[in-house]
């Protein structure tokens, strides 16, 4: 029996070790989250990955939620990796210089160097992102900025690549990335199938912001303005003028206002705008919409208007962003 396209494919290149680095207090999700995405993609591409976990001294870690995690072994006993993965947790806060000492010297060797969450403050501690543009959880971002100024961090995106160096932001980013760096591997296939298996998106882009427009805002106690909440999410292209949706809230414009401020901390305006704006990313990283379809879908009404949106929040144009980070489509199959 002839071996499959992707079997031979796999043949003919060097397995990736992923060495993923363990501590006492470390963040149990930043581990497993991207370890299920690279044990994903190896079920679903045999030889495509090899996992290994390993603690300093090879003895079991108690992560900050209270499970043990027993390593494969010691970190002077690890393999050499393709891609070493730095996860991060409440034990970045006082890291054991040991661990410090090793990621300095091996961080630079591997091909792939990549923190989730606070482990970005390890690879700063050991040197590993001067004169580099990363990010970490935002609760940390002023810390590692103030502490580490070679660093140039940026707090607002899930997830940063600057050369072979990646960094993301809090717990379940971590799987984002993961997935970003399967797709680079093994294809847009691959990481569709890992991230239906683990029921997430496929790929929020990296320069996605670290809130949404739901958690940069609180939820409203009372729920008629939760429902406006949601009802502004589910039709960013109806009117959502304050008129309309005082009217849904059985409210006075001015006193929805003025409630809504008060219960979300932001304002009507400013919300619906982020909500249509995040409305019309998705469609034009996941869709083949033209843009006026999209400007019309998403509120706009004209593409010139969601052309402004774009150009002031995020400093490039509609046509631009879905160049940049609407994935390429996969190759036809012969």
């Amino acid at each position: 029996m002839r071996p499959s396209r992707a079997r031979r494919r796999i043949d003919r290149m060097a397995q990736r070790t992923v060495l993923v680095v363990l501590f006492d207090d470390v963040q149990s999700l930043d581990v497993t989250g991207p370890v299920e995405v690279f044990a994903g993609a190896e079920r679903h591409t045999p030889g495509s990955y090899r996992l290994c976990t390993a603690s300093v001294d090879g003895a079991p870690v108690r992560t900050s939620s209270g499970l043990t995690v027993v390593p494969d072994g010691a970190l002077a006993d690890a393999p050499e990796p393709h891609t070493m993965l730095v996860p991060g947790g409440q034990g970045t806060r006082r890291p054991d210089p040991r661990l410090t000492d090793w990621l300095r010297g091996h961080g630079p060797r591997a091909e792939r160097l990549v923190s989730v969450c606070t482990g970005a403050v390890l690879l700063a501690d050991a040197g590993l992102l001067d004169g580099r543009r990363a990010t970490t959880h935002w609760a940390y971002c002023d810390t590692l900025a103030r502490d580490h100024p070679a660093v140039d961090v940026d707090p607002d995106p899930i997830f940063v690549r600057d050369g072979h160096v990646a960094t993301s932001a809090g717990v379940t980013s971590g799987i984002d990335l993961a997935l970003a760096l399967v797709e680079e591997d093994l294809g847009r296939q691959t990481a569709l199938t890992v991230a239906r298996h683990l029921v997430v998106f496929l790929r929020r882009p990296g320069n996605q912001a670290q809130f949404s427009a739901q958690l940069a805002a609180q939820t409203a106690r009372r729920e008629p303005l939760r429902e406006v909440q949601q009802w502004i999410t589910e039709h960013p292209g109806a009117d959502l003028s304050v008129e309309a949706l005082a009217a849904r809230a059985s409210l006075s414009p001015r006193h929805f206002a003025r409630a809504f401020h008060a219960e979300t901390g932001t304002t009507p305006g400013r919300y619906v705008d982020r909500v249509r704006l995040e409305h019309a990313r998705r469609l034009l990283e996941d869709t083949g919409d033209g843009v006026e379809e999209i400007s019309r879908a998403s509120g706009y009404g004209t593409p010139e208007a969601m052309r402004r949106a774009f150009v002031r929040t995020l400093g490039t144009s509609p046509a631009e962003y879905r160049r940049r980070f609407r994935p390429a489509p996969s190759p036809a199959r012969t």
